[in-house]
């Protein structure tokens, strides 16, 4: 199977020096790699630049808009066969940097300034334009919580799901507890203790479905 991972964060400029970014550090999309990899697969892995967790062949990318540019420069895409969305991406970006009144633009910011305020506006989701990238596709999401209930989250994936038109979704958090959720549009299928455990069903269950069509 041709196969598509992204993982890592993505980090958003505050000004030519600075940015904000997450704690992700690129773990899961590694062993996600591996162990398609080991089972044969051909693998495209995107990761975050400042993922800790790497691999030689990985592509790297800054910002939400980068990836999605990479994914849609791929060749073929239309023959790939299963995409694992678990990249941590922004849901914002800086709009603008103030001082008091004044907009303090979004070169580098001199130490001047004793109070600053920043401006975020929310970001297009790239997991809405995946069915679109990868029609044929095997598509699970991610979604990390960390206030509400279990129920709540899976609800919350299930909706995901729907929405973005995707098969399935990995949640966990907080709100999950330890370990990590497989749900689909009908709710939470099953429960992994850790990323190794999820990885192997993952592979196993991208390969019952592949071989069923």
């Amino acid at each position: 199977m041709r196969v598509v991972i992204t993982g890592g964060p993505s980090s958003e400029p505050i000004d030519d020096v600075r940015l904000i970014t997450n704690r992700s550090t690129g773990e899961l999309g590694v062993i996600l790699a591996q162990a398609f990899s080991q089972s044969g697969h051909d693998v495209s892995l995107f990761l975050g630049r400042l993922s800790q967790f790497r691999l030689p062949q990985a592509a790297y990318f800054d910002r939400n808009e980068d990836l999605q540019r990479m994914l849609g420069e791929m060749n073929e895409s239309k023959s790939v066969d299963v995409v694992l969305h678990a990249a941590a991406l922004a849901d914002f970006q800086v709009a603008a940097v103030r001082a008091g009144n004044i907009d303090v633009g979004l070169k580098k910011i001199g130490s001047e300034h004793e109070k600053l305020s920043l401006e975020l506006a929310p970001k297009p989701k790239v997991i809405a334009g995946l069915r679109d990238l990868f029609p044929k596709a095997l598509i699970v999401g991610w979604k990390l919580e960390l206030e509400g209930s279990r129920e709540d989250l899976v609800r919350e994936a299930a909706q995901q799901v729907k929405k973005n038109r995707t098969d399935a979704c990995v949640i966990n958090g907080r709100a999950f507890g330890d370990g990590f959720g497989f749900c689909t549009s009908e709710g939470l299928q099953e429960v992994f203790s850790s990323k190794p455990e999820l990885a192997s069903f993952l592979v196993q269950w991208a390969e019952r479905l592949g071989g069923d069509e």
